[in-house]
């Protein structure tokens, strides 16, 4: 562990900064639209636009570092980046906003595609899953610091915008410093979706209907605790309980995958998740209880996007992963987008329960899909040893090159 720290601390810092810039402007958003009285709807459009922009961004970025290379991708994305962190302060416009989103979202996931590529070209086969382990914790460490750096400054100020903007230029510094070379780039064949569903509905699936959680999550989350009456504080905290339950969660669940039937343990996660999150729907639920719901939605969801991933390369030739990891990206950007859309409308109809409402129905519908392919397709490919933790905010070049890794642990193990 220590030599593949020593050879990728660079990378890895500079990943962190940009966690900290991007963990900070998510939660900050939902604040200070409170504070700006945007409606819930506004919002929700708001947040959703990012999952918008990230999505374009996974097509095109590839394309753009093939035709100008990372250094000059990387730079003129985070650049952007920075610029529009101010840009919120300075015009509190949703409609503006919404468009800003997108561009953020488009340009962060140009530039965690290009660091990932530098970091995977950075590893070899007998450490990249060290290295993967090390990415996952580095993410969830940062979006939880970030938290915390919430309650340096008024989120009616000027302050909270410009030190999310002050991080991302920071990490260019590790990353465009480092001495790794810059490596070779090549586009992913694609896979047609209809294969990907035929090859394994179960992930395809659930993919989608965790894009919905994990957007409502990362985007919904402190639009729900200013509805709910939650102090910049106790905002944090909660969020900060979310990403500490998926970092914490992940390694148990993962050792459990790989003793036991991987759709059975995607089914209990949805049931335990979904009934824990009913918890503040039908009761009035005191602050630590939250707590510990909010540890539960990240300890589930997290650990499932990794499941899924490892189920999915249950059924698939080594040829075909790389094509349909970027499929997978794709099917859970799409319902990432439509995610924050329908938790902000469940929220205006029933108030800030439905925030909770709407990742238990998810849940509840994952559950029963999952019950319904275990009966369709009864026999499951030998999974031992196969699973890698995956952070759902990872390029199609971290998740192609832990499905990879998964499918060599298993042949060599």
């Amino acid at each position: 562990m220590l030599k593949v720290l020593g050879s990728t601390w660079a990378l890895l810092l500079g990943m962190m900064l940009l966690m900290l810039g991007n963990g900070m402007q998510g939660t900050l958003l939902g604040i200070r639209g409170a504070i700006e009285q945007f409606s819930t709807f506004q919002l929700s459009v708001v947040m959703s636009s990012y999952f918008v922009g990230f999505l374009f961004g996974s097509r095109l970025a590839p394309t753009m570092i093939q035709r100008v290379g990372h250094v000059r991708v990387f730079a003129a994305l985070a650049s952007m980046v920075s610029a529009v962190l101010l840009l919120y302060a300075v015009a509190p416009n949703w409609i503006l906003w919404a468009i800003l989103r997108v561009v953020i979202g488009f340009s962060f996931s140009g530039v965690y595609i290009t660091a990932e590529s530098w970091l995977n070209n950075a590893t070899s086969n007998e450490t990249r899953g060290q290295t993967l382990s090390l990415y996952l914790i580095v993410q969830m460490f940062g979006i939880i610091v970030a938290q915390g750096l919430l309650n340096v400054g008024d989120p009616g100020g000027f302050i909270l915008f410009i030190i999310p903007s002050v991080l991302v230029s920071l990490s260019f510094a590790p990353i465009l410093l480092s001495v790794t070379p810059v490596p070779a780039f090549e586009t992913t064949r694609r896979m047609s979706f209809a294969t990907l569903y035929r090859t394994s509905p179960l992930g395809v699936v659930g993919m989608f209907l965790l894009g919905g959680i994990f957007s409502a999550q990362f985007g919904m989350a402190s639009v729900w605790a200013t509805q709910a009456g939650l102090n910049v504080r106790d905002l944090s905290i909660f969020i900060a309980a979310i990403y500490t339950g998926g970092l914490l969660l992940q390694y148990p669940i993962g050792w459990l995958s790989d003793r036991l039937d991987r759709r059975m343990l995607v089914l209990w996660l949805a049931l335990v998740g979904g009934s824990v999150l009913m918890v503040p729907v039908l009761f009035d639920t005191p602050f630590l209880g939250l707590l510990v719901v909010g540890f539960v939605i990240g300890g589930t969801s997290n650990p499932l996007y990794s499941l899924l991933l490892a189920y999915v390369n249950d059924h698939l030739e080594h040829s075909d992963m790389a094509a349909a990891s970027a499929g997978l990206i794709f099917i859970n950007g799409v319902g990432a987008i439509a995610g924050p859309i329908i938790t902000g409308w469940m929220m205006g109809a029933i108030g800030p329960s439905g925030f909770f409402l709407f990742m238990a129905l998810i849940c509840g519908v994952l559950a029963g899909y999952t019950v319904w392919r275990m009966y369709r397709r009864r026999e499951t490919p030998d999974a031992s040893g196969s699973y890698t933790a995956v952070s759902p905010s990872a390029s199609a070049l971290t998740v192609e090159a832990a499905m990879e890794y998964e499918d060599e642990s298993t042949t060599t193990g």
